[in-house]
């Protein structure tokens, strides 16, 4: 059979590729303490080095600014329809009484 391959949690890749940028202990005891491939320590290390840069370099990704612009339309529309269905209520209360 095969092995299934392990699924690591971006909060464990941190916690690991933060004590590896750290230096205070070698890779091979970082792989030990954390039971992983000292191959996956290294990895994780460059990726963070290489990302971090991003954290510094704008102040919201453009996926939140996004959500953001989308969420102050649908809140617009939501409030056109409110008043649209308000005067309808009006106009048909009118007809009808």
């Amino acid at each position: 059979m095969s092995k299934k391959r392990r699924q690591h949690s971006p909060e464990l890749k941190v916690r690991v590729g933060l004590e590896a940028l750290k230096g205070i202990e070698p890779i091979h005891a970082i792989a030990a303490k954390y039971q992983v491939h000292p191959v996956q320590v290294t990895q994780w290390k460059k990726e963070m080095l290489e990302r971090l840069p991003e954290v510094f370099a704008r102040k919201a990704p453009a996926s939140v600014v996004e959500s953001e612009e989308r969420e102050a339309r649908l809140y617009q529309k939501i409030g056109q329809l409110e008043v649209e269905l308000d005067w309808l209520k009006k106009k048909s209360a009118e007809l009808n009484g």
